[in-house]
């Protein structure tokens, strides 16, 4: 149920007022932008590695789907985007990209929903007066191509299956009950997010996180960009691209993040009332208007399709292949 709040208090960011943000634990990142992925050779062997891609204007995730050329790497010491060390100095090229943590990283997933007044309009929806929460569990969670979206078995016969272009926020540092002013204080920093839902199941009930907690529902990545390279998130632009699987690809969403209900450092102050979030705590933002369900005729994610979500100043492409359960 919603209940009354007062009005909403835009805060701008700028370079110059930003205090330097640290890592969960306690470091200064030294990177701008991280991937995690197994490398295609030893001496790096099968085990996952992070790094950050050598070329700094790269489009990782659609390089690695085009596969024109190999994405180089410098690693880091650390294991996990949440501590990277220092780097070593060495290099080493993407076999396989993964989601930049791994399901034991990110304990519950906490999305916002109806999060743009674009989307609240085509919904035919009040404009929210307090964030809509709902979970999707770390199952849920996945990489950038070549990870794919599956469709369950029970949504491809309703057809119903359905993309959301997201901006996810990961949660650098523990914290709770904090306050606008020093939200983005605790932010690692941002990724690309899609939050896969069935329109039928989420229709049939009043809560939302079985319709959207299926297995592979919530792709992430390709790379994890700092806060410092973006430190006023309020100037991305997201778009969704769907891909047929006759080969012709639709723009079906393309929104500045200034459309946005409430902003980022609202969230992170509404979620973390009386509520820690860790370090590794995923935040998907809310999806911008343009979903499947609201075209007509409808677009569904179908076996054989591909959806990229793109996110502007150096996230990059989220681009994932769809197949039903079974095929």
């Amino acid at each position: 149920m919603l209940f009354n709040q007062a009005p909403v208090r835009r805060i701008r960011f700028s370079n110059c007022s930003l205090p330097k943000r640290t890592t969960a634990t306690g470091q200064t990142p030294q990177w701008s932008r991280l991937v995690r992925f197994i490398p295609s050779s030893s001496p790096h062997g099968s085990e996952a590695v992070i790094g950050e891609p050598v070329d700094a204007s790269l489009d990782v995730g659609r390089a690695i789907y085009e596969a024109k050329q190999p994405v180089k790497v410098n690693l880091y010491s650390g294991t996990t985007v949440l501590d990277a060390g220092q780097a070593t100095g060495e290099q080493a090229e993407i076999g396989e990209l993964l989601s930049p943590l791994g399901q034991d990283e990110v304990g519950t997933i906490r999305c916002i929903g109806l999060n743009y007044r674009k989307h609240a309009k085509e919904a035919s929806l009040p404009i929210p007066t307090v964030p809509i929460l709902f979970l999707k569990p770390s199952t849920a969670l996945t990489g950038p191509y070549p990870s794919k979206i599956i469709i369950p078995r029970s949504v491809v016969a309703d057809e119903a299956a359905d993309y959301e272009s997201e901006l996810a926020v990961v949660m650098g540092k523990d914290c709770k009950d904090v306050t606008e002013e020093t939200a983005l204080d605790y932010v690692l920093g941002y990724t690309a997010g899609n939050d896969v839902s069935s329109r039928k199941v989420q229709f049939e009930q009043s809560q939302w996180c079985f319709s959207k907690g299926f297995d592979t529902a919530c792709p992430i990545g390709p790379v994890i960009v700092s806060t410092s390279s973006i430190p006023d998130p309020s100037k991305l632009v997201i778009k969704g691209h769907k891909t047929d699987p006759n080969g012709q690809t639709k723009t079906l969403q393309d929104s500045p993040l200034n459309d946005l209900i409430f902003p980022i450092p609202k969230i992170i102050s509404f979620l973390s009332r009386g509520t820690t979030l860790k370090a590794g705590t995923v935040i998907l933002t809310g999806t911008p208007s343009g979903i499947g369900f609201f075209y007509d005729p409808k677009e569904t994610l179908v076996h054989g399709s591909t959806f990229t979500v793109e996110v502007s100043d150096g996230i990059g492409s989220l681009i994932n292949e769809v197949i039903e359960e079974g095929k």
